[in-house]
């Protein structure tokens, strides 16, 4: 282990998973303007703007398996470089046709994230793994950078076409920069694919990590595709595109800056114990925002505790996973990270889908709590479980 060349990729990969973020929930924040050029697209708003977030999640699984065998250097480069086509064609987009085929392949921003989970912890020893993957979880402040800065840019620039192009300046930048600091002599890991397969899927903590993350992170990208434009929504709030963008960054912020905090209680304290503890915080914000959605003041209060309940729980989630499945870290992180990039894809579906059946948006926030009491009903059998094992 060399934990003096990991702090520098740590630095390296955190920015350029910040990179990634960015440009993966590019759209979001746009889209109120570019419905104002596209207004067709507003009927397909819930779909277009979850998009991103299929590719993004389903690509996590090989993006990890590759960052085992090849190194992150390679990978976050060829991501970099092929991201420049679809963020470009994004900023000539005339149809919703067009939108949709950028909005696929933005995607590829969020699979970057199973590359430096899958990386980093080959240089830290595992009472660090919590920490270091909740420093990098910080590069998730993307998608704060972009619900801010991309409305504003386009306001600079006179128009959201404009704002879409300087993300290619973004992409160009992180490129060279893996080119050239990118570690070259990574430790690669090339176990047989179907051996690390069979081995995962026969744990069922796995299972179990799938779910907890699918919950947390989902809460997190979820939070970030839909609130502005639930914000923004006449018959809500009616608040302004760029002040929608700044609440939307805020609850970001928070939930980004809380990751490492949640690694750093699970090397210090009972991970478990304390993921219990975050669920429970969960599932008392879903009840608040069902019940207060309409309030702007404790709709507020109910974000920003799922905020500090979702980074928490990120954290402490990634904290697992390496030290359950360290030889099977390309293909754990990949599913793992995958389920929790899907996690983000159905909640603004389902809310909008339980808006049109009941008229009211209670059902879908309702639902983050009954998911959040049957993850906790897998915490208290995992935890009876290892007591066993200590025990036998």
């Amino acid at each position: 282990m060399n934990e003096k060349m990991g702090k520098k990729q740590l630095i390296l990969h955190t920015f350029s998973l910040l990179a990634g973020f960015m440009v993966w929930t590019l759209l979001a924040p746009l889209f109120p303007e570019i419905v104002k050029d596209i207004p067709e697209a507003a009927e397909q708003q819930a779909l277009i703007v979850a998009l991103p977030v299929i590719l993004g999640s389903v690509l996590r699984i090989p993006f990890g398996i590759f960052a085992n065998k090849t190194g992150a250097r390679t990978v976050f480069l060829f991501s970099f470089i092929f991201l420049l086509i679809p963020v470009f064609y994004l900023s000539i987009a005339s149809t919703v046709t067009d939108l949709m085929i950028a909005a696929v392949f933005l995607g590829i921003g969020g699979a970057t994230f199973s590359i430096g989970v899958t990386s980093l912890p080959k240089y830290y020893p595992k009472e660090k793994h919590g920490f270091v993957n909740g420093v990098y979880g910080m590069g998730n402040i993307g998608t704060a950078v972009t619900s801010f800065g991309a409305p504003a840019l386009a306001l600079a620039f006179g128009g959201w076409q404009a704002a879409a192009q300087t993300y290619l300046v973004v992409l160009a930048l992180f490129a060279i920069l893996q080119f050239i600091f990118g570690d070259k002599q990574e430790k690669k890991v090339n176990l047989p694919l179907a051996k690390q397969f069979k081995e995962v899927i026969r744990d069922y903590k796995f299972y179990f990590f799938n779910l907890w993350y699918f919950i947390t992170f989902g809460a997190f990208v979820a939070f970030g595709l839909f609130l502005p434009g639930f914000l923004t929504n006449e018959e809500l709030f009616g608040l302004t595109t760029l002040d929608a963008g700044v609440r939307t960054a805020v609850f970001i912020i928070i939930a980004t800056l809380l990751r490492p905090v949640g690694g750093m209680i699970g090397d210090k304290f009972n991970a478990l114990h304390a993921l219990i503890i975050t669920f429970v915080g969960l599932a008392i914000s879903g009840l608040l925002l069902a019940f207060t959605y309409n309030f702007i003041f404790l709709f507020t209060v109910g974000s920003l505790l799922a905020a500090v309940c979702a980074g928490i729980g990120n954290g402490l989630v990634f904290k697992f996973v390496p030290t359950y499945f360290s030889k099977q870290a390309g293909i754990s992180n990949g599913f793992v990270a995958m389920m929790g990039g899907l996690g983000g894809f159905f909640p603004p579906i389902v809310i909008d889908q339980t808006h049109n059946l009941t008229g009211s948006y209670a059902l879908g926030f309702i639902l983050l709590t009954v998911f959040c009491i049957i993850a906790l009903f897998t915490m208290f059998y995992m935890n009876s479980n290892l007591k066993k094992n200590e025990l036998a």
